[in-house]
Parts: C-alpha cells; sequence; structure tokens
C-alpha cells in the first residue's frame, strides 16, 4: 500500500514525525479494510470488522498522542493506491495481510525513534497488534510459518 511520507520539519522532532508516519499507515490501513471488507468471503466478516475498528482505534490513539505533543495530525487522503488489484476474497486477505505488514513497518520505526516511555510503549503494542493480525492473515492464506522472526522489519 502506498503511505504518503513527510519530510521531518525543524519544529516536528524524530519521534513525533514518526507518529506523523505512523498515523497515515493507519488512515490507509482504515481505507483498506473497506476493501478488504468489499471483497472478502463473508465468514470473514467479524474478524475483518474487528481488525478495521482496532486501526481505528490506533489512528484515534495517536491523533491523541500527537494533539498531546502540540503536533498537527494529517487527515485521511481522499483515496489510496492500493499494492495490487482486489478483485477477490484471496487477493483481499492478502491486502490485509499487507496492511499489517506495513502498519507493522510503521509502528516499529516509531519504536526505534521513540525518546519517552508512552511513546515506545504505544509503538510496542501497536507493532504487536500488527503482528499478530498478520500471523492470522497468514495463517488463513496457508503460508506457513504464519510468523515473521523480525515484525515490522521491511
Amino acid at each position: 500500500m502506498t503511505i504518503p511520507t513527510t519530510s521531518t520539519s525543524a519544529t516536528v522532532g524524530p519521534e513525533q514525525q514518526s507518529l506523523v508516519d505512523a498515523l497515515k499507515a493507519e488512515h490507509a490501513a482504515v481505507y483498506a479494510y473497506g476493501v478488504i471488507a468489499a471483497f472478502s468471503n463473508p465468514t470473514r466478516a467479524a474478524q475483518i470488522s474487528a481488525d478495521a475498528a482496532a486501526h481505528r482505534v490506533q489512528r484515534d490513539a495517536t491523533t491523541d498522542a500527537l494533539a498531546a505533543a502540540s503536533v498537527a495530525a494529517p487527515g485521511a487522503e481522499t483515496g489510496y493506491t492500493l499494492p495490487f488489484p482486489v478483485t477477490d476474497p484471496t487477493t483481499a486477505i492478502q491486502l490485509a495481510a499487507q496492511v499489517e505488514a506495513d502498519t507493522a513497518v510503521a509502528w516499529r520505526s516509531v519504536i526505534e525513534r521513540a525518546q519517552s516511555e508512552p511513546t515506545r510503549a504505544m509503538g510496542v503494542e501497536a507493532l504487536t497488534e500488527a503482528a499478530l493480525r498478520g500471523a492470522r492473515w497468514r495463517a488463513v492464506l496457508g503460508v506457513a510459518p504464519p510468523t515473521v522472526p523480525f515484525p515490522g522489519q521491511p
């Protein structure tokens, strides 16, 4: 998924910039889960709904963290470029796995750049959740093993 990036400005430090980038990844994830829901097998609706809700919660928490740091939170884009066409239930689940990999990369960056314990804790929790969701989707796809050794490592 193509996630817009922003260069670090003079008033935004590396920790805050990583949160801005993570927020952009969460906006993209929320968008992608709408596409995933549209093309997935109806038997997966509850899991897709739960994962989309988790990304909305993370998006809102990240927006709040940026507001607490007096950093303007970017809004969602009007649309996002998907990494491949989604046309059926299989490609929908492939997109879900890709979304979780992409958000894991963003949250790993937050952990690496965190200068405060609350930001680091937020990053660890978000990375862990993305890794677990990604493993579930890779298991559905039949990927063995469904886990990756270092989640968030590009």
